[in-house]
């Protein structure tokens, strides 16, 4: 069964700076193309940005391109965010997905994902 431990959250000032790190365990963290999303309670859970299982391409979602940037350390099972120039409409719970089904090497908005950690939440408040 997949686990996965987000940390990294916390309150930053709008134009501030955090590192999401998203540790996963139970699964060949290698072979899955993994995703962040955020939890709103006024708009459900939105897919942010995705990374293929080698890293080899990556996607964003328009309101955090140029500005966010996922990666991975397929030895240490952990995927990153580096968030920068942070807005208070980024302020949300951070949870980190992995592909559903092995043989998808898709990682944008309209895969289907499984959650597996409680979240780490960012705050973005002056």
């Amino acid at each position: 069964q997949v686990h996965m431990v987000e940390s990294g959250g916390g309150l930053a000032q709008p134009g501030g700076s955090l590192r999401l790190s998203c540790v996963v365990s139970g699964v060949t963290f290698s072979s899955y193309s993994m995703i962040w999303a955020r939890q709103t309670p006024g708009k459900g859970i939105e897919w942010v940005s995705g990374i293929a299982s080698d890293g080899s391409g990556t996607a964003y979602a328009d309101s955090v391109k140029g500005r966010f940037t996922i990666s991975r350390d397929n030895a240490k099972n952990t995927l990153y965010l580096q968030m920068n120039n942070l807005k208070t409409e980024d302020t949300a719970l951070y949870l980190c997905g992995k592909i559903r089904n092995l043989y998808w090497n898709q990682y944008d908005s309209s895969g289907d994902y499984d959650y597996g950690g409680q979240g780490t939440r960012v705050t973005v408040s002056s």
